[in-house]
């Protein structure tokens, strides 16, 4: 599967935030996508998957223009910011929905085996932010994004989470965001930096020291 959008643009009040995005994201890779707070890597995730509506996008699956939203492809899942499992909901039940193993994810993360029959409301919020990513990327889909992803996991979570994702991403294309950016740039295939509203391809994650995103020294 090849996902690519392009000509994006979006204007907040009247100012453009982005303009003339580009991105492309496949099966059995990562793309990830850095830059500073409020330069729109969370507008582009959420106009990537049609929550958000730009003025301007171009969409294509496998190289033909999709015209519609792109969650009603139904093999998009999207990982928001915000948390999307209500707390009343038990977890039990958010795994039976989403039809994923509880004894695969306990195999993973053993310290979770008490709180199969406890609600969502009961956890901390490093744990539930673990629960919805796990749900995301072990998810029957065929495209999943990842926005800030590693928000509020130990560093334990985060070694775990990240070899998941790896095997994952063999079958699946992979989009993510994160400030944690040292796990971005280890894990991405194709890295795009986003500022003044357009995407820029790095090739060599020295290019953003040069950009003023690392501090000299910081990659190594």
């Amino acid at each position: 599967m090849l996902i690519e959008i392009d000509n994006v643009e979006l204007k907040v009040a009247s100012e453009h935030l982005l303009k003339g995005i580009y991105l492309k994201a496949e099966t059995g890779k990562i793309t990830g996508i850095l830059g500073a707070n409020g330069c729109g890597k969370s507008s582009l995730l959420n106009i990537l998957f049609g929550s958000l509506s730009p003025d301007h996008k171009l969409l294509r699956i496998d190289g033909k223009p999709y015209l519609r939203p792109l969650f009603t492809h139904n093999t998009v899942k999207l990982l928001p910011q915000d948390s999307f499992i209500p707390s009343h909901i038990k977890i039990k039940t958010v795994f039976e929905l989403y039809n994923i193993s509880w004894n695969d994810f306990t195999n993973d993360f053993d310290s979770f085996s008490a709180y199969y029959n406890s609600t969502i409301r009961e956890i901390s919020g490093g744990e539930r932010r673990l629960i919805e990513a796990y749900l995301v990327i072990k998810s029957n889909s065929e495209l999943i994004l990842l926005d800030e992803p590693f928000t509020h996991l130990s560093p334990v979570y985060i070694e775990k989470f990240i070899k998941i994702l790896k095997r994952e991403s063999k079958t699946k294309a992979v989009v993510m965001t994160d400030h944690l950016y040292h796990h971005i740039i280890d894990l991405a295939d194709d890295l795009y930096f986003l500022t003044n509203g357009c995407t820029q391809l790095i090739k060599d994650p020295v290019e953003l020291e040069n950009l003023r995103y690392l501090s000299s020294g910081t990659v190594g």
